[in-house]
C-alpha cells in the first residue's frame, strides 16, 4: 500500500473480484502480512517466495474438508492433481486409524486438564471458552477491553490466557477483573482445545481465527466470536462470518461494551441461537467426511513415490511415525 492513510480511509475496503474463488473478498481481509506499505518487509518476501515454491513441493496437505471449501478445493484441482479422499474410513484398518489419531496434534503447550473437571459443575451451553492460539499476541488496552467485555456479560467463562499474549510486556490481569469474576470465570495456562470444544457446557468459542481452532471448532459445532490479530487470521474470520455464516467478528479497536454485546448475542439472542444451529449443521458434514482417507492416502503417496504401504501398514506406521506427532 502506498502510505499508513491506507489503513483508515477506507482504501481497506476495496473489493477484489479477480482472484478465483475469492470475488468479492475485501484488502482487509486479505493476509496480514501483505497488507504493508514496506515493499521490502521480510513477511511479504516470505510469503512471496512460499507461493513461488509450492507449485515445486511433492505434496500440499489441505486441513480441509470437501463442503466446507467446495469451491476454492474445484478450483485448486484445476491446477494441480488431487489425491485425497473426503470419504469415511470404512472400518478395516481400525488399528491404523487409531494410530493417526494420536499422532496428529499441534498442542505446543502443556495442557491443563483441571479445567475440564471445572466444565463438568457448569450446565450445558453456559460457558463461553476463551484462547487466542499459541503464538497470537495482543495489546495491554486489547486484553483489558476483552477482559471487562466478558466480566460485564455475566456468563461463564473459560479462558485460557498464555503468559506471552500481551506483546512486549507481561500478561497481567485488572486486579479488579479476576475479584469480579472469581465465581464466574476460570483462568489456565493451556488446555485441551478439542476435549474442551467437544464438552457438554461449552457454548461459544471467542478465538483469534488461526486455521487450526476455527477447523476444531467447526467439527465439534461451536460457534465463533472472531478477534483476528495477524496472518491469515482475517481472511478465516472473513469466511466464519460471511460465508459458513456461524460466527461474528469483533473489530481490533476493540471495546469493551462491544465484547459484552457480542457475548451476550452469541448466549441470549436469537442470531446467536440462528448461528449454533449452522455451527450443528458444519458439523455433520464434516464428520460425514472423515480425514483419515485423506492422510493415509497422502502417507502412501510420500512412501517411496507413491508406492503402497507396506503390507502391515499398522507395523509400519508405529515403526516410522509412533515416535512423534504429525504437527
Amino acid at each position: 500500500m502506498s502510505d499508513e492513510s491506507c489503513f483508515t480511509n477506507g482504501y481497506l475496503d476495496t473489493k477484489i473480484d479477480w482472484i478465483p474463488g475469492l470475488e468479492g473478498i475485501r484488502l482487509r481481509d486479505f493476509l496480514a502480512f501483505i497488507r504493508t506499505t514496506d515493499p521490502n518487509a521480510i513477511m511479504l518476501h516470505y510469503n512471496i517466495e512460499q507461493l513461488k515454491n509450492a507449485p515445486r513441493a511433492k505434496a500440499i496437505l489441505l486441513n480441509t474438508f470437501e463442503d466446507l471449501e467446495e469451491k476454492d478445493l474445484k478450483i485448486s484441482k484445476e491446477i494441480t492433481p488431487s489425491i485425497g479422499s473426503t470419504t469415511t474410513p470404512s472400518g478395516d484398518d481400525d488399528e491404523d486409524d487409531e494410530l493417526l489419531v494420536s499422532l496428529i496434534g499441534s498442542s505446543l503447550w502443556k495442557e491443563d486438564h483441571e479445567c475440564l473437571k471445572w466444565l463438568d459443575k457448569k450446565e450445558p451451553k453456559s460457558v463461553v471458552y476463551v484462547n487466542f492460539g499459541s503464538v497470537a499476541v495482543m495489546s495491554q488496552e486489547q486484553l483489558s477491553e476483552l477482559a471487562w467485555g466478558l466480566a460485564n456479560s455475566g456468563h461463564y467463562f473459560l479462558w485460557i490466557i498464555r503468559p506471552d499474549l500481551v506483546s512486549n510486556a507481561p500478561t497481567v490481569l485488572p486486579k479488579e477483573f479476576i475479584l469480579e469474576t472469581e465465581e464466574r470465570g476460570m483462568l489456565t495456562n493451556w488446555c485441551d482445545q478439542e476435549q474442551v470444544l467437544s464438552h457438554p457446557s461449552v457454548a461459544v468459542f471467542l478465538t483469534h481465527s488461526g486455521w487450526n481452532s476455527t477447523i476444531e471448532s467447526i467439527v465439534e459445532g461451536v460457534p465463533m466470536i472472531c478477534f483476528p490479530l495477524f496472518a491469515e487470521q482475517q481472511t478465516n474470520c472473513k469466511f466464519v462470518c460471511g460465508d459458513w455464516a456461524n460466527g461474528i467478528e469483533i473489530e481490533s479497536d476493540v471495546r469493551r461494551n462491544v465484547v459484552e454485546r457480542k457475548v451476550r448475542e452469541m448466549m441470549e439472542g436469537e442470531k446467536g441461537k440462528v448461528l449454533r444451529e449452522k455451527a450443528l449443521e458444519w458439523r455433520e458434514k464434516a464428520r460425514v467426511q472423515s480425514s483419515l482417507v485423506s492422510v493415509k492416502t497422502f502417507m502412501v503417496y510420500m512412501y517411496d513415490d507413491g508406492q503402497a504401504l507396506p503390507k502391515n501398514s499398522s507395523n509400519w506406521m508405529h515403526e516410522n511415525y509412533s515416535d512423534r506427532r504429525m504437527d
